[in-house]
């Protein structure tokens, strides 16, 4: 009788440790909840909320690496890093991306995200800017982007106001081109 009361403890004991391990599955909708923190009336980034948020996005894909949006959600998980200055998430998550979902659509633009918000703006890294975009146009050539990895490389540790400047004259040749027809 002592036997068996003392196995029966043991698993109960067992039972309530899973049910307690046990981790709550993130659904769309909570995803899509959380969301609607992310920003204050004014559109501004509620900085309070927003890891929070970028971590129910991160659970979510760890929950769930096979479903189709899940690329999606550590996309905008990133994007909050980058918006919050958290370089070093924002780098990790980038690269998670990529080994995880290097074919989706998603792909070139964390690429770009990372070398225009991450490297050159925030770390002011022009080498590993000047990579990310690289990377972009070697591994995504098809890609909507290429133009705007290219002319990124292109403004690649320049002022706004030169970057402008470049802009103006080169406006200014198509006008003198079209002109001359």
């Amino acid at each position: 009788m002592k036997k068996t009361l003392k196995i029966m403890v043991v698993a109960l004991l067992a039972l309530g440790l899973f049910a307690c391990g046990e981790k709550h599955k993130i659904t769309v909708e909570e995803l899509r909840e959380a969301q609607s923190t992310l920003f204050n009336e004014n559109g501004r980034l509620n900085e309070k909320e927003a890891p929070g948020v970028a971590e129910k996005y991160l659970k979510y894909v760890d929950q769930n690496p096979n479903d189709t949006a899940a690329v999606k959600w550590l996309f905008h998980a990133m994007e909050i890093n980058v918006l919050l200055k958290d370089a070093d998430q924002s780098e990790k998550l980038c690269n998670q991306l990529l080994e995880q979902f290097p074919e989706s659509r998603w792909a070139p633009q964390a690429l770009l995200t990372l070398g225009s918000y991450v490297y050159n703006d925030q770390l002011n890294d022009t080498a590993k800017a000047h990579a990310a975009f690289q990377r972009l146009i070697d591994e995504y050539p098809e890609s909507d982007l290429v133009d705007d990895a290219q002319k990124s490389i292109e403004y690649l540790g320049l002022t706004p106001e030169e970057i402008m400047t470049l802009i103006m004259m080169s406006k200014m040749e198509v006008e003198e081109f079209d002109s001359d027809l």
